[in-house]
């Protein structure tokens, strides 16, 4: 097939999931316990009923539940995620505001966790039963099984406390006034931390992943043939087994991409990372329905377009796959 048409079809598919994620989604938000109204008229200062009654209606609470969700599909439809209750501004406005941010973290985590996980995972499988095999087993269950939250707290003990070599929190040094270069390496030492800290946990998974493909590789019968032949061990590696070893790689990274951009909540909440993570955080704590959704369609869209850049990439690692 066509790999332009197949693009497109996944994502009409994708547009499809979207639609059914957004009502899942609303559906999901609206029946967890907290009225926004009255979290706003708290923080107004003003609890009557009076006034609670105006901001049901200003925000469309007053009506019942399948108005509210034809509402939200129809400005949905027109690109509109609605208005962010607690800060008074579009919703879309926010994401696109702080999913630089992100993306700049997770794109970051992600291609170093999987650059040093395949390394990691080629040494070990090449070195079984030896002290090297034994140090990267040992440390890549340690890291998998070691909560990020902790691991992001101990990080800021350490490297920002008793040695003051990295900053703890922020995107940038607040007051700076850099520009240019200056200012792209302001943002850069502040990533130091956090993005080790998440890349150590998906580092350790595709470490053990690709570990366990490659010995399974290494045993199936066309290697055996190619060794037979008296191919070169390092083109054995590189062009039989490790080029197989990397199909169920690519899956779980396909699939961890998505996930790396939604679930980076905790990072960006204890480096104070002005990501959506943060933003979906401050939403749930202000009951603020509309960005709570906005931020859970955009994250499921990102899942979707990984999925469908994964399967692309399945025809370079492996061109006997076709596109179907």
């Amino acid at each position: 097939m066509n790999p332009l048409r197949y693009t497109l079809r996944r994502l009409m598919q994708g547009v499809a999931a979207l639609l059914l994620i957004a009502v899942m989604n609303f559906l999901l938000v609206r029946a967890a316990p907290g009225d926004p109204a009255m979290v706003m008229a708290g923080e107004a200062g003003a609890t009557d009923d009076q006034y609670l009654q105006q901001l049901r209606e200003r925000f469309d609470l007053d009506k019942p539940l399948p108005q509210q969700l034809l509402t939200y599909l129809g400005r949905l439809a027109q690109g509109d995620l609605g208005l962010s209750y607690r800060q008074q501004l579009p919703v879309l406005d926010l994401i696109v505001e702080r999913l630089p941010a992100t993306l700049l973290l997770t794109g970051a985590a992600f291609v170093l966790s999987l650059a040093f996980g395949v390394t990691l995972g080629v040494w070990a499988s090449t070195r079984v039963g030896t002290w090297q095999d034994s140090a990267i087993s040992l440390f890549s269950t340690l890291f998998y099984a070691t909560p990020l939250y902790w691991l992001a707290l101990l990080a800021v003990l350490v490297f920002s406390i008793w040695l003051p070599w990295l900053p703890a929190f922020g995107y940038e040094t607040v007051g700076g006034g850099f520009s240019g270069w200056r200012r792209a390496l302001d943002i850069a030492h502040h990533m130091v931390l956090p993005t080790l800290v998440l890349a150590t946990f998906f580092m350790a998974v595709y470490a053990r992943m690709t570990r366990a493909a490659m010995l399974e590789a290494a045993g199936q019968d066309f290697v055996k043939t190619a060794r037979a032949k008296g191919l070169p061990a390092g083109r054995i590696l590189r062009a039989h087994v490790l080029r197989n070893a990397l199909l169920p790689v690519v899956t779980l990274a396909g699939l961890q991409a998505g996930a790396m951009v939604g679930g980076a909540v905790i990072i960006e909440t204890v480096f104070a990372w002005p990501g959506i993570g943060r933003l979906l955080f401050d939403a749930l704590g202000q009951r603020d329905y509309s960005l709570l959704l906005g931020t859970f369609l955009v994250t499921a869209a990102l899942a979707v377009l990984f999925n469908v850049i994964t399967d692309l990439v399945y025809t370079v690692v492996d061109p006997r796959i076709e596109l179907s």
